[in-house]
């Protein structure tokens, strides 16, 4: 897919994400269930405990994304269609992440009674408020994060839980289903990057919901061996 050709401003904004996101991936590299995936230590049980945690963020996240789209005045109504759009190529997702659980030994009741851990609650929390706010063009910075965890770290973790498993058919398909399809998504996020990255004022509230996201998803992998 080509790339989309960013202006000046939309290049300072991208500058700052990718520097987020270098320090998001350090950081996940230091959390513990994430160093036993990186590291072939993760048990099955770990697996189950892994998808039953990011069940909960994962199922929330088009209820963000469409707050988000309604809180868009009818001057952003672009950015409305484009978010609206991405909401619903998502809000199902959470359906083949139970299939993965349940394919990993887990019992689907379980996983969809389970309460949100203390960093989901934080992260959940946050993204319904931003997203209530007037023309939240912020959220871009989540989105980037979000995404890309989908975009450069979901196929290779799913490799890592065949790798490990050896499971067939594999049980990490919410995984590498993201892997193979996000891109087209970053390639959106670009255009919206552009389309209201137009100031240093805005790229700073960008780049601080990218960081406040980056810190509460790895505080939400941090609480999976807490509960």
């Amino acid at each position: 897919m080509k790339q989309h050709v960013l202006t000046p401003s939309g290049q300072t904004c991208l500058q700052k994400l990718l520097k987020v996101w270098f320090e998001f991936d350090l950081a996940l590299s230091k959390v513990g269930i994430i160093k036993r995936l990186e590291h072939g230590k993760l048990s099955q049980t770990d697996y189950q405990k892994l998808l039953l945690n990011l069940r909960q963020q994962v199922i929330e996240g088009s209820r963000w994304i469409t707050r988000c789209a309604s809180s868009f005045d009818r001057d952003h109504s672009d950015i409305r269609s484009s978010v609206i759009h991405h909401a619903k190529d998502e809000h199902k997702d959470y359906l083949m992440l139970e299939k993965d659980y349940v394919s990993a030994g887990g019992q689907l009741e379980d996983i969809q009674t389970a309460e949100k851990n203390i960093g989901s609650e934080a992260l959940h929390g946050f993204l319904m408020y931003r997203a209530s706010q007037p023309n939240p063009v912020d959220l871009i910075g989540a989105m980037w994060i979000v995404e890309g965890l989908g975009n450069k770290m979901a196929a290779k973790w799913a490799s890592l839980v065949d790798e490990q498993f050896g499971a067939e058919p594999s049980m990490a398909k919410f995984m590498k289903y993201h892997g193979e399809n996000d891109e087209h998504h970053i390639e959106e996020l670009y255009q919206l990057i552009d389309r209201v990255a137009t100031n240093e004022h805005v790229i700073a509230k960008i780049e601080k919901t990218a960081k406040v996201v980056a810190r509460l998803y790895a505080l939400q992998l941090e609480e999976v061996d807490n509960v």
